[in-house]
């Protein structure tokens, strides 16, 4: 059968292609889609064609096909249903696929999703796998004081996450006044950058700038820890490293969502990792404030675009393909 899916044909520009695909054999599944997402910090930079190329194979996603020279099929937040195979027929799954409105895959590549679970929540599945990645590289501690600088949708998870872990009011901070009422429906305080509290044990940075980043340094303790969640692409950044960071005895620390942390590793898997992703989902319907714009899978070419072009008011963008 035929499916249709969007490439990214060159910088800034996106189509709509049609592919064959095979029928599953034994130990996979036929998935019709229901949503995918856009990832919209990582797809951009695709999309603009601003992956280093020393990145090209660490940046690869797991059904990927092309390159990011171009053409190149890349996304990895994908929730359907399963048409066909290993006794699935009807269930709901999320699978780190592109944006395809049919594809096979095998059995290991889905997860399925709790009955009473809203599939159309679970776009948020991937940006959830990666706060949880980022809350265990920070490894805080109860009591501890956190903020979290840039409320996108990691950043606003990384906050929701951490104030359930360290059992204690977290700040997340952000440029855009208006973020506060998304703060306040996840339960986390705001601040502007330049009212943010100081002297804070953990700083996690998520806004993508240099300037948030910069602010992460400001604003942490003596011997506090920066977690990077940030990836900056092709762009250089520039930190005051000569001022207190040694004297303060700062840690500037990256989490990439690519590796579990290492005190993680004898404990958890990809797999068991987005299982916790989907439960705590299925737990928090307050989540989907973070889901603002949807659009058609037939428009994604041209979302993608807008997307590209930062438009700042949209947090997860969800496309939707016809039933």
């Amino acid at each position: 059968m035929n499916a249709r899916a969007f490439w990214v044909m060159e910088p800034g520009r996106g189509e709509l292609r049609t592919e064959s695909i095979r029928e599953p054999a034994e130990g996979q599944v036929r998935v019709r889609t229901l949503f995918s997402g856009v990832s919209r910090g990582t797809e951009s930079l695709v999309f603009r064609g601003a992956v280093p190329e020393s990145q090209h194979e660490r940046m690869r996603c797991p059904h990927q096909v092309g390159s990011f020279d171009g053409p190149v099929k890349y996304g990895y937040i994908n929730v359907g249903v399963v048409e066909e195979g290993c006794g699935l027929e009807g269930r709901h799954i999320f699978c780190l696929f592109p944006h395809q409105d049919h594809y096979v895959v095998d059995r290991s590549a889905v997860t399925v999703l709790p009955d009473d679970f809203d599939p159309s929540l679970a776009v948020l599945a991937a940006n959830m796998e990666t706060a949880i990645n980022g809350v265990w590289d920070a490894t805080p501690i109860p009591a501890e004081r956190v903020t979290v600088i840039g409320a996108g949708v990691v950043g606003a998870l990384v906050a929701w996450r951490m104030q359930q872990v360290v059992e204690a009011p977290v700040e997340l901070v952000d440029v855009r006044s208006e973020r506060e009422s998304l703060a306040r429906s996840l339960g986390v305080g705001f601040a502007l950058p330049q009212e943010a509290q100081n002297d804070r044990h953990i700083v996690v940075h998520a806004s993508g700038t240099e300037e948030g980043l910069v602010r992460a340094l400001e604003l942490a303790a003596d011997d506090g820890r920066i977690i990077e969640m940030s990836w900056y692409g092709d762009r250089r950044v520039a930190l005051p490293l000569g001022e207190g960071f040694h004297s303060r005895r700062l840690t500037l620390k990256c989490s990439q969502v690519g590796a579990i942390p290492p005190h993680m590793r004898d404990r958890v898997d990809f797999a068991s990792r987005m299982g916790i992703a989907v439960d705590l989902l299925a737990e928090a319907p307050e989540l989907k404030v973070l889901i603002n714009s949807e659009g058609r899978f037939e428009d994604l070419p041209e979302t993608m675009s807008r997307l590209a072009a930062g438009a700042s008011e949209v947090l997860c963008h969800r496309v939707r393909y016809q039933e």
